[in-house]
């Protein structure tokens, strides 16, 4: 899959308060958050952006706390990818549960400047510049972790075409509890035939 866009950049350590405030975290709505997506970091981000533009920073984006709005609202901005050239473990966590592509390259971080057109090769890793030739290289996800990106997150991962909201993981457990409730009322109906012929 390739990805096209704009690049946004930003310096060091821009934080998931920046990212969305705190005082927007009373809902987990992608619309309404996507309203105040980089606000603190960039008040006019919102108005600038177009679908598929691309955040480019610098070391340990998404630092701060442990808030899966983050990606959220990155996500449900438009934004195509992030590249940085280091992201704050939990945020490199939720970036993927929330299908928010993410890539690491100390180099593109360097050379690509706000305003760059930028493309993304996401399968082989590569990174370019509109008009230049040089690629460069980023970290390729796993097979596992593509596939998760691909579905749009975890939970459409776990739960592909659902229209229940329940995962894989939630139906199979459903099965197995109607199953093993199955199974006790074949038991009491034993018990209660062996009951009537004594």
């Amino acid at each position: 899959m390739k990805l096209k866009g704009k690049a946004f950049k930003f310096g060091n350590d821009v934080n998931t308060d920046e990212i969305i405030p705190a005082r927007y975290l009373n809902t987990i709505d992608p619309t309404e958050l996507a309203k105040h997506c980089m606000e603190d970091a960039d008040p006019g981000f919102v108005k600038k952006i177009h679908q598929g533009d691309i955040i480019v920073a610098g070391d340990n984006f998404g630092c701060g706390s442990s808030r899966e709005h983050a990606p959220i609202a990155i996500k449900g901005a438009g934004v195509s990818c992030v590249i940085a050239k280091s992201f704050a473990r939990i945020f490199y966590r939720n970036a993927i549960n929330t299908g928010l592509p993410i890539f690491t390259s100390s180099e593109a971080s360097d050379v690509i400047k706000a305003g760059d057109r930028v493309e993304v090769n996401t399968s082989k890793g590569e990174i370019t510049k509109q008009g230049h030739r040089t690629v460069y290289k980023a970290e390729v996800f796993s097979g596992f972790i593509n596939e998760i990106i691909n579905s749009g997150g975890l939970i459409a991962y776990a739960n592909p075409g659902s229209k229940t909201g329940e995962g894989k993981v939630e139906v199979k457990a459903k099965v197995k509890e109607k199953e093993k409730e199955k199974v006790k009322v074949k038991k009491a109906v034993k018990k209660r035939k062996v009951k009537a012929k004594k």
